[in-house]
């Protein structure tokens, strides 16, 4: 059993619960928007951020103009098909994530890493605030070359940033290839449409990302 003091460790697939085959149910329908929670539309993109607690990140996401649909869920670690407590005690290695489905031609993918950047503490390792967890760490699951590229070109922008305004951390961002996406329970989507006093422990450092260089 993973103690209290043990939750910023990460744990090996060997050690991880085994999960279960059947998915989590998930409604058809987003609360907010009226949009399916599954189907991605074909002229649209997927992206998966980890930002601390996601009932806050996934209102920061649903909000922005050009974002199709989102889901609160796991992702990054082994179990499968975990529930939400589960992925509390640390023994899942699963980050709690939103999976974005937007429209590029509306919203760019480098314009969703800026509300990444900006609205989070990339430099905590495995917490966020006084969310204390493998659970709660900074995460960009990349489902394409091209967002790897995008999203490591920005990790070292933000980095130059905080250096230049003071900041002398270091980020502490996992971006790695995305591993399975496993919805999280229906009560955790939608969460802060559900209950606009919920809890949501998002904040930026004051530091934004710098525009890519062009040419």
């Amino acid at each position: 059993m993973v103690q209290l003091s043990d939750k910023t460790r990460a744990i090996g697939k060997a050690d991880a619960l085994p999960g279960r085959t059947t998915p989590m149910p998930v409604a058809t329908l987003h609360a907010v928007n009226g949009h399916s929670m599954t189907h991605v539309p074909d002229h649209m993109e997927v992206a998966i951020f980890a930002m601390g607690c996601f009932w806050g990140v996934e209102r920061l996401f649903w909000q922005l103009n050009g974002v199709h649909s989102t889901a609160a869920g796991y992702a990054g670690g082994f179990t499968p098909n975990p529930t939400y407590r589960e992925v509390c005690s640390g023994q899942t290695a699963h980050a709690e994530v939103v999976r974005v489905v937007f429209d590029p031609t509306i919203v760019s993918y480098e314009q969703l890493l800026q509300t990444f950047w900006e609205n989070h503490d990339p430099a905590q390792g495995m917490r966020q605030g006084g969310d204390i967890g493998t659970q709660y760490r900074s995460a960009i699951y990349v489902l394409s070359g091209e967002q790897q590229l995008a999203a490591l070109a920005s990790l070292q922008r933000f980095q130059d940033a905080m250096k230049a305004a003071g900041d002398a951390r270091a980020v502490t961002t996992e971006i790695s290839e995305a591993m399975p996406f496993y919805y999280a329970e229906d009560d955790h989507q939608q969460y802060l449409y559900k209950n606009p006093e919920g809890y949501c422990g998002l904040g930026g450092i004051g530091v934004c990302l710098p525009p890519q260089r062009q040419g």
